[in-house]
């Protein structure tokens, strides 16, 4: 760690619906954060952007999490498949407004699963709503499977795990189609689904498409939480002494 303070990481959770509306996370997104070196902070779906704003500008580096599916019409991006299981509309609104504010205040972000697909979307991508009925691959990708990726060479991703190939826990039937301007795709499986996205330029924000938090430990896939948090506390650092930042960047 590159502070004694370790940095303070948020993660978006899933949204219990009915009579009391309730935010719970799984824990292994938090035990993920706090190998890695940061401190995690669940943070439920409520308030407006300026609420989001806020929290964010008291927070080092966000963690999308997993969860179900998107409500595309919701989106304005066509008819929802069938097929689909959307999260609460309360959610998929705070999640939009989240990674939105996110990218706009240059936040460190890791994106897994539904966050992966969350920034592919509000960066201008289009999704595969059915991987069945709308890819043409035939390997699966749904129930926890593992499955190879390959890093693209030069990209972010790649330094970060520094592994040629990936064997990734796979829990998905929607998946990133296309990306939008600056962003590319850094990681794709055999059969050439996208598999992790990243924003060009020096700002830390990554998608995966997989489960780094299931993988066992001491292998790559901890370097993703180990990149996420460094990249917090440098966000700490600048924020609490932009003087000094700012003579040693000169």
């Amino acid at each position: 760690m590159i502070d004694r303070e370790r940095p303070l990481v948020a993660i978006n959770g899933e949204m219990t619906e009915g009579a009391s509306p309730a935010v719970t996370l799984k824990n292994r997104y938090a035990d993920a954060v706090l190998k890695a070196g940061g401190v995690p902070v669940a943070i439920p779906p409520v308030g407006g952007p300026s609420d989001i704003r806020r929290l964010l500008e008291r927070v080092d580096g966000l963690v999308l999490s997993g969860g179900d599916d998107f409500d595309t019409a919701r989106l304005g991006l066509g008819p929802t498949h069938a097929a689909a299981k959307p999260v609460p509309s309360a959610k998929q609104d705070f999640d939009v407004a989240l990674a939105q504010a996110a990218l706009e205040l240059r936040v460190p972000t890791l994106g897994i699963c539904y966050g992966m697909q969350l920034l592919g979307l509000v960066g201008g991508g289009a999704l595969f709503q059915h991987l069945p009925e709308e890819w043409t691959g035939k390997n699966p990708h749904s129930g926890g499977v593992v499955h190879a990726v390959t890093p693209e060479r030069g990209s972010r991703l790649a330094r970060v795990v520094d592994v040629p190939s990936l064997d990734v826990v796979s829990r998905h039937h929607q998946a990133v189609r296309d990306v939008g301007p600056r962003w590319k795709v850094c990681a794709r499986d055999a059969e050439g689904l996208v598999e992790a996205i990243e924003l060009e330029g020096d700002a830390f924000v990554l998608g995966v498409q997989w489960h780094p938090e299931l993988a066992p430990e001491g292998t790559a896939h901890d370097r993703l939480f180990r990149a996420l948090v460094f990249a917090a506390a440098q966000r700490s650092i600048a924020r609490r002494y932009p003087q000094a930042t700012a003579q040693v960047g000169t």
